[in-house]
């Protein structure tokens, strides 16, 4: 199946976005017309840009209000559709959009509508020209598939055939199976587009919230699958229309897009293994099995600070690299590298966004098939010079340009850590914990969407629904993606202001990933006991914190009272309950979380949040740190 965007899809003037589409893989595109318009070359030139791009045009779009006028707005109507054939055949493309009427004179009934596309059909097929119908959610009389079905089948033309778009099927809750009973040469174009789930005006929704298959809530895939089964082989084609992604990258979004259609065919061509689409079959998602390691960034004074908070929090100095400076750390499944080479990719990192996470392991069923897919969908691999006994690691590039190593136990690489590390004789303590919950990455706003297509489609992971999180100077948006047995965590924050704590962590350190990494503990009140006598000093909460808790849960006064000692924070679920403290803020804004989850709890401590961020801004505004 060929892949095609809409111009409209993305920002830019018209050679900005070809060129980002062009980039990005697409075979086609649909050329809407205020995209033509407000291009000072004329119909024939952009159709030769086009091709000299490697693109095809795959429809011109919208003509709108045509069926069912009384004259003589009828006339002008066909009048109107022989002007867009002219543009067409200047353009080079032979299929038109026609979306259903909205015109306030416009008349109802099946057999009116028919019998004007049974009319326009003769006069496209003089020209060898195409005319596709589809059914707007908010059409005045026709805005179901279905019905837009049963004109063009009484139309009885063979130049007149549907087109489908997913938004506008499952915005207005249609079962999509009811596509199946459409044969496959009669859909003549299909549009696909996501959006979150949201209760409002279907065309304000459509024109502001839809987003790529796989960024949102419809069932894109289901709709998909319905498709495929009719026969039909002909292109798949984005229409986007979204607030965000009109002020972002064109390149960003068009490979977001090309990422989405190629993930969602994917999907498709596994779930209906009868329909042969003959799709180049690429390795499954990921399983993630756990977070294998993070790796610091650092030098000098930053590098012993970064030293010794892992001495507080119980970490031991377990091994050093053969070949670089880069020292082991653990504590129960735990791994943290400290890397302070001059040289290389860490160094890189390092003058960029100083200390810094700039790598995450990732244990995996199977490392080279997950390099392969996340290549397959347009992620960048990574590698660097080997030196003298280390392994080939596969990996890619991940946020703001960080790495992402897998690690599988099929191909030995999970013996890395007996290669390429000498032991040390330091006796392992430790303080009680026990793995990685979860990783927080911070990010601009308009990047959310970006990354959790990423995650989403690499990885075998499900997303929760995207929370605001009250900064005293701002809103943060977070979300959470898991996999399903909760091995591994991260949470997406999204800063649309500086002066946030996320938004500084962002300025501070040149767009660093990684601002917190939260690490589990099965007895939370133990492991406060051991950090302390390490020297640990938690960030201190208010008590007015601890007073709130007695009128939001039924806690036990001694439960309080330990709460309160070790500055512990609370929350709890149907499942479940949920401890956590943090570390105080450094210089340089990443800081650590212990927790505990008892029973099924499921969330993150995001009703917590506020009471966090300001703690945690007392202190730096105190410190004489950066305001943000």
């Amino acid at each position: 199946m060929k892949t095609s965007i809409a111009t409209v899809s993305i920002s830019g003037n018209l050679p900005e976005k070809l060129e980002a589409i062009a980039a990005a893989g697409f075979d086609g595109i649909e050329i809407f017309e205020q995209d033509l318009i407000a291009h000072d070359g004329n119909p024939r030139e952009v159709g030769d840009l086009i091709r000299s791009m490697g693109l095809e045009i795959t429809l011109f779009q919208p003509f709108r209000d045509f069926e069912g006028l009384p004259e003589p707005l009828r006339a002008k109507a066909f009048d109107r559709a022989e002007r867009k054939f002219d543009l067409m055949q200047e353009l080079g493309t032979d299929l038109v959009l026609i979306c259903s009427s909205c015109h306030p004179a416009a008349l109802g009934g099946i057999d009116r509508a028919a019998a004007d596309f049974h009319a326009l059909g003769e006069r496209a097929a003089k020209r060898n020209l195409r005319v596709g119908f589809e059914a707007l959610a908010w059409g005045k009389h026709v805005n179901d598939h279905r019905d837009a079905w049963e004109i063009v089948r009484r139309a009885g033309h063979a130049n007149v055939g549907l087109i489908l778009d997913s938004f506008h099927t499952l915005a207005r809750k249609i079962d999509p199976d009811t596509i199946r009973r459409i044969p496959g040469d009669k859909i003549f174009f299909v549009q696909l587009a996501d959006a979150p789930q949201i209760e409002m005006d279907l065309l304000y929704w459509s024109r502001h919230f839809r987003n790529m298959p796989g960024e949102g809530d419809l069932a894109v895939a289901d709709f998909m699958r319905a498709v495929v089964a009719t026969g039909y082989t002909g292109p798949i084609s984005l229409e986007i229309f979204n607030d965000q992604f009109r002020g972002g990258r064109p390149a960003t979004i068009a490979k977001d897009g090309h990422r989405s259609l190629v993930a969602l065919m994917d999907d498709v061509q596994r779930a209906e293994p009868a329909v042969e689409l003959n799709l180049p079959m690429m390795p499954a998602r990921a399983n993630v099995e756990g977070v294998s390691f993070v790796e610091f960034a650092t030098r000098g004074e930053d590098a012993n600070t970064l030293g010794t908070m892992l001495k507080t929090l119980g970490f031991t100095h377990s091994g050093n690299h053969i070949a670089k400076q880069l020292s082991l750390w653990t504590q129960g499944d735990i791994r943290i590298l400290v890397n302070c080479e001059t040289t290389g990719y860490a160094s890189s990192a390092y003058i960029m966004h100083g200390t810094t996470a700039c790598d995450i392991g990732l244990s995996v069923n199977d490392a080279k098939d997950a390099v392969s897919r996340a290549t397959r969908l347009g992620a960048k691999p990574f590698s660097q010079a080997l030196g003298s006994g280390e392994l080939d690691i596969p990996a890619i590039r991940g946020l703001s340009g960080s790495v992402l190593h897998f690690i599988d136990e099929t191909s030995g690489l999970k013996d890395v850590w007996d290669v390429e590390f000498i032991g040390s004789t330091a006796p392992q303590t430790g303080a009680g914990l026990q793995r990685i919950d979860h990783l927080a990455q911070t990010m601009s706003y308009d990047e959310m969407l970006s990354w959790s297509l990423f995650y989403t489609s690499l990885f075998e992971m499900r997303k929760s629904a995207m929370v605001d999180v009250v900064d005293p100077d701002g809103l943060v948006r977070s979300q959470a993606l898991e996999t399903d047995d909760g091995a591994f965590r991260i949470t997406l924050n999204g800063a649309e202001t500086h002066r946030t704590m996320a938004g500084n962590f962002l300025a501070d350190s040149f767009g660093a990933s990684v601002q917190h990494i939260a690490l589990a503990t099965d007895d939370i009140f133990a492991t406060a006991n051991a950090l302390a006598g390490n020297g640990f000093k938690p960030l201190p909460m208010s008590e007015n914190y601890y007073a709130d808790l007695t009128t939001r849960f039924d806690l036990s006064s001694p439960l309080l009272n330990r709460l309160q000692a070790g500055n512990i924070l609370y929350d709890e679920d149907a499942n479940g309950a949920f401890y956590q403290f943090y570390s105080r803020p450094d210089g340089g804004g990443i800081f650590f979380e212990i927790v505990q989850r008892t029973g099924g709890y499921a969330g993150y401590g995001a009703p917590n949040a506020p009471f966090r961020i300001a703690a945690q801004k007392r202190l730096m505004r105190a410190k004489g740190m950066p305001k943000s």
